[in-house]
């Protein structure tokens, strides 16, 4: 708090009576952080509404930007000195996977490039499913990969699958 009240060139007693503590601290920084990735996730459906490949690449474009700004160390140290914070980041990614991913999935069913033969209730499980048992810190610094490494990877198998081109029509 020494520090950052010095770079904000503020006293640390006022900085104290907007935040209490760290934590407090942290939960308005996030709050804050969440709250732009909103908007910006609402700007690109808006702004590409009928149009899935655009869409879907300012998404994936936007998401891989916003993760490039966590840092291992960051998430490992919140998970741990800050547990319940950590769930509520979990809980506002997956609200956030869920309606805005959904929406384009559903998107590009009706536009024939997203299979009308997959739920796209069960895509968005499965996706969830992949980012809450590998996008946090223990797996993430198993698996060698920084987050922005792993949510990449997670949706390169999610949309194009892990079955090259000859695997795929095999069989």
């Amino acid at each position: 708090m020494d520090d950052l009240a010095e770079e904000l060139g503020i006293s640390k007693k006022t900085l104290y009576a907007h935040f209490p503590g760290k934590i407090q601290l942290l939960e308005a920084v996030l709050e804050d952080k969440f709250a732009g990735v909103e908007a910006k996730l609402n700007e690109i459906t808006h702004a590409h509404p009928r149009n899935f490949p655009a869409a879907l690449h300012e998404l994936l474009t936007n998401t891989q930007h916003e993760l490039d700004e966590i840092k291992p160390p960051f998430v490992r140290d919140m998970r741990q000195k800050a547990p319940h914070v950590f769930k509520v980041i979990e809980r506002r990614r997956a609200a956030l996977i869920g309606h805005f991913f959904g929406k384009l999935f559903i998107e590009g069913q009706r536009t024939g490039m997203v299979r009308k033969d997959v739920s796209v209730k069960l895509m968005i499980e499965i996706l969830l499913a992949m980012v809450q048992g590998i996008m946090n810190p223990p797996k993430i610094e198993e698996l060698g990969m920084t987050p922005k490494e792993g949510f990449a990877g997670i949706l390169k198998i999610v949309l194009e699958g892990a079955l090259a081109g000859k695997a795929r029509t095999a069989g």
